[in-house]
């Protein structure tokens, strides 16, 4: 890969290289620095990218001798890519990881670099600047593997207008009866409940996902996701899918919901088809961008609440589910390049991506840089989670979580039992073992 000129400005460095398969963008430069520091990601927003260039220059400005180095590849083509770069001599020092199985397995190989003692030293001072869940979430085995950067959150998301028309409050939905109680009231109303991606698959599994963790708690997924006691034929696990079964049986979602995509979906939403969408933070924004007109439900016409309680479960209200995406240090990594990880997730900065809209953030105090009310809702719910699990299906790894998407859309379809879905599920644990 080539350069620009030495003492090119950091916006001048960014250059664009085409290929078939991918495209990486270098910001930096053939520099005489003592230090440089790879830092390679999947993002390709402008604004996104302006944002980082002023943080990596400030950094720069704060250390003369370190040069920030950032490189871009397509998303495809960077989880194709990057078993190969971790074992070559152009390895990154740092990457953007999403978590789950996938950053574990790459623990196990020693591609990558245990930074618990960092943020341990000083009195646990980094470790106790980021929200404790997404600690966790990184976290395999007691030993922290990423630098927490970002999470999202999956919550229903709902039309005012038709829970007016309905006689439905979104407040009044706390526990898990009280949706379907919910849910009945907006069909007899003649609107259609919710808007499902069932074609995706995955859009189905939040579901489930969900009700295993108000059923079962934390305790309960941790044994099946490590193979202890009964796996995922915990008594608590059959009785989120036999909950999942009973609540599909109130066909709460859209006619042909089996066959539909989530942008699909969100169109049913951003459409005003349906009253409810069980989505990200970011479902304000994409509702408009696949609404038949383009508009969308006007933003104040749109509002937010938490997967409900199970009454009786060992699940807190207050655990969520969604992604935590990280940025993981290899094994070589400078204390330079640590360094600039924590710089660049720190509260000044985590807050002005937070302004900018790019994330939801995890540094403590970042939250109120979240303007966007919906955003600042989420942000505020994340702040108080007391345990932040990552998509079932991105912690499993690829052939479980496989299975559980599949599960999950037949438990609530009705064509499958939910033990004999939590038997598929133990089953393809135990081939992968």
């Amino acid at each position: 890969m080539t350069y620009m000129h030495e003492g090119a400005s950091l916006r001048d460095k960014l250059i664009t290289f085409a290929a078939t398969t991918s495209m990486t963008l270098m910001l930096g430069a053939t520099s005489s620095a003592a230090a440089v520091v790879k830092w390679m990601h999947v993002e390709l927003d402008p604004k996104a990218v302006a944002v980082w260039e002023e943080i990596a220059t400030a950094y720069e400005a704060q250390h003369p001798d370190v040069d920030i180095q950032l490189q871009f590849l397509e998303n495809e083509a960077f989880k194709a890519k990057l078993p190969t770069l971790l074992q070559s001599d152009d390895v990154p020092d740092l990457f953007y990881s999403w978590g789950g199985g996938v950053l574990q397995e790459q623990s196990k190989t020693g591609s990558l670099q245990d930074i618990t003692a960092a943020f341990d030293a000083d009195d646990g001072k980094l470790r106790n600047a980021y929200n404790s869940a997404a600690i966790t979430g990184l976290s395999f085995d007691g030993k922290l593997w990423a630098v927490p950067y970002r999470v999202s959150l999956v919550s229903f998301f709902y039309n005012k207008e038709l829970f007016a028309k309905a006689g439905v409050k979104a407040e009044d939905i706390k526990n898990w009866s009280d949706l379907g109680s919910a849910v009945t009231k907006i069909k007899s109303a003649g609107v259609v409940p919710i808007a499902g991606g069932g074609g995706e698959k995955w859009p189905i599994h939040f579901y489930w996902s969900y009700l295993v963790m108000r059923n079962g708690g934390q305790k309960v997924f941790e044994a099946a996701r490590t193979g202890e006691g009964e796996g995922f034929m915990d008594p608590a696990i059959i009785k989120a899918g036999e909950q999942l079964a009973e609540f599909g049986k109130l066909e709460p979602f859209q006619p042909g919901y089996l066959g539909a995509s989530w942008p699909q979906a969100l169109g049913v939403f951003g459409d005003g088809k349906a009253a409810m969408i069980l989505g990200f933070d970011n479902t304000e924004a994409n509702q408009r961008k696949n609404a038949g007109d383009g508009k969308g439900l006007a933003p104040d016409n749109i509002g937010r609440f938490a997967f409900p309680a199970v009454e009786g479960g060992a699940g807190a209200a207050t655990d969520t589910l969604g992604g935590l995406n990280g940025w993981a240090l290899t094994k070589n990594a400078s204390k330079e390049a640590i360094d600039f990880a924590t710089f660049l997730t720190n509260t000044d900065n985590e807050k002005k991506m937070a302004q900018a809209g790019m994330i939801l953030p995890v540094a403590v105090g970042a939250e109120a840089g979240v303007t966007n009310p919906l955003l600042a809702d989420s942000a505020k719910q994340l702040a108080a989670s007391t345990w932040h699990q990552n998509f079932f299906d991105q912690t499993l790894g690829a052939a479980i979580g496989r299975v559980v998407n599949d599960v999950s859309v037949e438990i609530v379809s009705g064509q499958m039992t939910s033990e004999e879905g939590a038997q598929q599920i133990q089953d393809a644990f135990e081939l992968e073992q």
